[in-house]
């Protein structure tokens, strides 16, 4: 008997939960039932970024089934759990365009309100073409929200880029004239503008090794075998200057005779390298260092990824380019190898910079 009547007490135990849940999930169907007139009080930040939550509360606003951001009908995703009759809770996307704009909510029977709202999205540039110019130069700007720059100017100046084609994606600008020896960009969009991360190179104002060829009476020093200009790989213009090192022999690419001793004129040596088929380690010296020409230095030791064009701009107080003499008239990349094949590398835009 006694095991009959706790059998009762928990099968009334359990409806009563049954009863409780039932309760609960029709309440929160009543709840986020769909309105003729939903109705939005507050928008809760009224302007923010990408990925930020928000919160629009009012009234008749349940059972919503899209939300729009209208300045190129971007979907916002949303969990409907955080759908009542009084509030909704969803984030910014991503890919969400800048500017004001309305976000529009409809819900399951085609009733809509739309919100006012700000989206930050401010241009962003992660990667650039290159890093050197001149007049005229077109460089490609690669990032986000970049469809709606208006301008682009050079930090600390009033010279201004020319826009050559955009997307949200890509910004192509061409350079203007300027006598600045280096400068940042900065790139404007309708949320406000931003300065790049990068620098950009005037080269008209720098001392060239190697461009679209042997500039400043340097010339061909370097060891293994003669070095050879390319018009076949490049990274800015036709050309490049490129050196076979040898399976099994320590090659030099290296250029000479210009004595060189504008110690305090330039603060870096810049170029662009393209790697062989393997990562590897280059040594940069000059007939000045410790050591001499084609040193072994740790302080001068850059690291080459393979197979792609990777720009360089090194501190001569660190390369210490200068350690025995005032002046130097040769300067090489060398490599300890390679020992299992042979490799070519190429170098284009070899430069002091200001």
């Amino acid at each position: 008997m006694k095991t009959i009547k706790n059998f009762k007490v928990l099968l009334l135990a359990c409806s009563a939960v049954i009863l409780t849940i039932a309760g609960c999930t029709k309440e929160e169907q009543s709840q986020s039932e769909a309105s003729n007139n939903p109705v939005a009080n507050k928008l809760d930040p009224e302007r923010a970024s990408g990925n930020t939550v928000l919160t629009v509360t009012g009234s008749g606003l349940g059972d919503m089934t899209s939300i729009v951001f209208e300045n190129g009908n971007v979907p916002a995703s949303f969990n409907p759990v955080l759908n009542t009759d009084n509030a909704i809770i969803f984030r910014v996307p991503d890919t969400a365009n800048g500017g004001t704009q309305n976000i529009v909510l409809t819900n399951r029977i085609g009733a809509q309100v739309k919100v006012p709202f700000n989206v930050v999205a401010l241009p962003l540039v992660n990667t650039v073409s290159n890093y050197n110019f001149t007049e005229g130069t077109e460089i490609t700007l690669v990032g986000n929200n970049l469809a709606d720059v208006t301008t682009v100017t050079l930090d600390g100046t009033s010279a201004a880029a020319s826009i050559v084609s955009q997307t949200k994606k890509q910004l192509v600008i061409k350079m203007p004239a300027t006598t600045v020896n280096s400068a940042k960009l900065i790139v404007t969009n309708s949320t406000g503008p931003v300065t790049t991360s990068q620098e950009f190179v005037n080269t008209d104002n720098a001392f060239k090794i190697f461009t679209e060829g042997y500039d400043n009476n340097y010339q061909n020093a370097s060891w293994g075998s003669d070095a050879f200009v390319s018009s076949t790989v490049a990274k800015s213009g036709t050309k490049s200057v490129g050196k076979s090192y040898a399976k099994g022999n320590w090659h030099q690419l290296g250029f000479g005779w210009d004595n060189f001793s504008n110690t305090a004129n330039y603060k870096y040596l810049t170029f662009w390298i393209k790697g062989a088929s393997l990562d590897y380690s280059l040594y940069i010296s000059t007939s000045a260092s410790v050591g001499g020409f084609a040193s072994f230095n740790e302080n001068a030791k850059i690291a080459v990824p393979a197979n792609v064009w990777t720009y360089y701009k090194l501190p001569l107080s660190t390369l210490n380019l200068w350690a025995t003499s005032t002046a130097f008239n040769q300067i090489g990349w060398r490599i300890q190898g390679p020992e299992t094949q042979d490799e070519t590398f190429y170098l284009d835009d070899v430069m002091f910079v200001k």
